[in-house]
């Protein structure tokens, strides 16, 4: 009935904005209703066997030409603006590339220190969740969870760059409750941008028709506080597994995040 719980400054504009569009939608669907049942009862052969001959109403002709001028004008200034916030990225505080092949994702930390932090991020499969400490299915649902989550300070500006292996083919990087999706292709490095307000488990899947194991290509992204996450990123450094053991042995019994709802092709 409703988008996705919002986790970001946009998420919460597309939303009020899917809300807003409801007010145009739903009046305009109920009058094409009404005038069809109207059409179809009023103008029915056996209450009118003789046809009208009416060609031409120039009152009706203003009126359904000036209502959808109108309608579109009062769309057209907000969906402009939520558009033009989507595009215009602002300073970030930090630069992921996620880099897509079938079927999992790279991450890359850029300026991330001397030690570039770099990690692949599977599909987490049922045999290896009690290795991984993930055996809680409401934070780590089957077929969404991972081995490796990319991880993000709450609060901060994130920019994304999102490309393609040269040899791959095109995925998707998609992550309903940032409102975030953008194209990952192969020799073109997309943009956007997100900033998480609340921390929590947030989930995501490939949304691009990828092949064989699209459906099993998900993305999950963990929004931990500032101490946390530079606690992480130190140890990440030298110690990767341990980073994320760390994370998820800190992230014990608590609730996932509201955003855990994909939305796909």
């Amino acid at each position: 009935m409703d988008l996705q719980a919002p986790a970001s400054p946009i998420m919460h504009q597309i939303r009020w904005f899917e809300h807003y569009t409801l007010w145009f939608i739903v009046p305009v669907t109920l009058l094409v209703l009404v005038l069809l049942i109207m059409v179809a009862v009023k103008f029915r052969a056996s209450r009118n066997p003789v046809a009208s001959r009416t060609s031409h109403n120039t009152v009706i002709e203003i009126v359904w030409t000036v209502a959808p001028v109108l309608i579109l004008f009062f769309l057209a200034i907000p969906s402009f603006n939520l558009l033009n916030a989507q595009l215009e990225i602002p300073d970030a505080d930090m630069t992921v590339k996620a880099t897509a092949t079938q079927w999992q994702w790279n991450y890359e930390y850029e300026g991330s220190g001397e030690t570039p932090v770099a990690f692949d991020s599977y599909m987490l499969k049922d045999p290896d969740r009690a290795a991984a400490g993930k055996t809680d299915i409401d934070r780590y649902p089957r077929l969404l969870a991972v081995d490796n989550e990319m991880i993000i300070p709450v609060g901060k500006t994130v920019r994304m760059l999102v490309t393609a292996a040269p040899s791959d083919v095109i995925h998707a990087f998609a992550m309903p409750a940032f409102g975030v999706k953008i194209d990952a292709v192969p020799g073109r490095l997309n943009e956007t941008w997100f900033k998480a307000d609340r921390e929590g488990m947030y989930y995501g899947q490939c949304s691009e028709l990828c092949g064989k194991d699209h459906a099993y290509m998900p993305i999950a992204i963990h929004v931990v506080s500032e101490e946390k996450y530079n606690t992480w990123l130190a140890q990440a450094a030298s110690d990767l597994p341990g980073a994320f053991k760390a994370l998820v042995a800190d992230a014990g019994t608590a609730k996932p995040a509201d955003g855990l709802a994909v939305a796909a092709k």
